[in-house]
């Protein structure tokens, strides 16, 4: 009986032993799942663990990181503005034209060479005074001053009978600047006055060099001392007021202009001439967008910006703008100009060119202005005030 009673708590004890190694494993693997979920948790993201199997089974662990994210593109490079050009300091206007006098006899020695060597010949005849006269038209003087030319130096030839070089060339010499001469006065008004600044207006047709010659102009007044702003009223030319601007940024001049293309010129010209008087500057220059002096509508709007303009102040100078190759052509052109604006002078462009020299005749008895201003060159100082003396002694060599 008690041999029973131990076998039985045997088989219960073995029984028991194998029952808690079941039920305690699991509990066990479960609780280290949780840690290291729970260890994952707390570090975020790992690298992950994988067995490299390509190597036959090495059992090599590679750790493979998560890529961080790409970093944002960068922004694109906001265009910068061109640099602006190099102040230059211009010399002063004075000595211009005598600086340049060798430029404009090699381009006029043809019209006065040709001039004194008919007047030398030994015999003075019709036919000679007919071909003096064709000389003298052909160099764009005009039909009327030519034969007022040749009749005054027939008189002067028979009254002193000698004909002496010399003398051919002095009587030559005189009878050309009196032809030149003008009572009008050549000097640009641009001093300040009743407190306000001198407003110049530059006029003229497409290809004449007109807002070359607004730029050389500024470089020139402030080689003077003056102070000077520009007015980009040429708007319907879509570089002028660029072209215009970096004139003015070479020599320190501020210039107004418009954003908006095809702006109205009058309103941009009151602008200008409004900051010049705010900011009391000597002269407020502008240039106008070039007129086909045959369309009538471009010639009235010219009439608007000089009516809008002397609503704030008056217009001190009007200067025409002639490219002195176009000879004759030049002429008709100054007619329909001076009918809109009162013209108050002449700026002569490409004299030094195939121009001939006579239309400084032809365009002063034309219009009765003064030419006040020459181009004789494309550099930024080949612009000087015309000087009746230098240009009829470059004329004659």
């Amino acid at each position: 009986m008690i041999e029973i009673i131990i076998l039985i708590v045997v088989v219960a004890l073995v029984l028991l032993g194998v029952g808690g190694t079941m039920l305690l494993r699991p509990r066990g693997m479960h609780g280290v799942r949780r840690s290291r979920n729970r260890e994952l948790d707390l570090t975020g993201s790992m690298p992950s663990v994988t067995e490299d199997r390509d190597t036959g089974g090495s059992g090599t662990a590679t750790a493979t990181a998560t890529a961080p994210p790409a970093p944002p593109a960068p922004r694109p490079a906001e265009p910068t503005a061109p640099p602006r050009p190099a102040l230059e300091k211009p010399p002063p206007s004075a000595g211009r034209m005598v600086r340049l006098r060798a430029r404009l006899a090699r381009s006029q020695s043809g019209f006065g060479s040709a001039l004194l060597s008919l007047l030398s010949r030994d015999r003075l005849d019709d036919d000679t005074w007919d071909e003096i006269e064709e000389v003298l038209i052909t160099a764009d003087v005009g039909v009327t001053p030519a034969r007022q030319i040749v009749s005054d130096l027939r008189t002067q030839v028979k009254v002193e009978g000698t004909r002496t070089p010399d003398e051919v060339k002095g009587l030559l010499r005189a009878e050309l600047l009196n032809q030149v001469h003008t009572e009008a006065p050549r000097t640009l008004r641009t001093q300040r006055h009743e407190g306000r600044p001198a407003v110049i207006l530059v006029v003229g047709v497409n290809g004449t060099g007109k807002t070359t010659t607004c730029g050389k102009l500024a470089r020139s007044l402030v080689g003077d001392g003056e102070t000077v702003l520009l007015g980009a009223a040429d708007t319907f030319r879509a570089a002028a007021a660029d072209q215009l601007q970096t004139w003015g940024e070479r020599v320190g001049a501020e210039t107004v202009r418009s954003d908006k293309e095809q702006a109205d010129p009058a309103s941009v010209a009151f602008d200008a001439v409004s900051a010049g008087i705010e900011q009391e500057v000597d002269v407020v220059l502008i240039d106008t967008a070039g007129r086909l002096h045959t369309k009538n509508d471009l010639m009235d709007e010219l009439g608007k910006v000089k009516r809008v303009i002397e609503k704030r102040t008056a217009i001190d100078e009007v200067l025409l703008v002639l490219d002195a190759t176009t000879g004759q052509n030049g002429l008709r052109q100054a007619r329909v100009f001076a009918e809109v604006v009162d013209v108050t002078g002449i700026v002569l462009t490409k004299l030094d060119g195939t121009a001939k020299g006579g239309i400084v005749i032809a365009v002063q008895r034309e219009l009765g202005v003064p030419v006040k201003l020459v181009g004789l060159g494309e550099g930024p100082d080949d612009l000087a005030p015309f000087d009746p003396e230098t240009f009829v002694d470059a004329i004659l060599g």
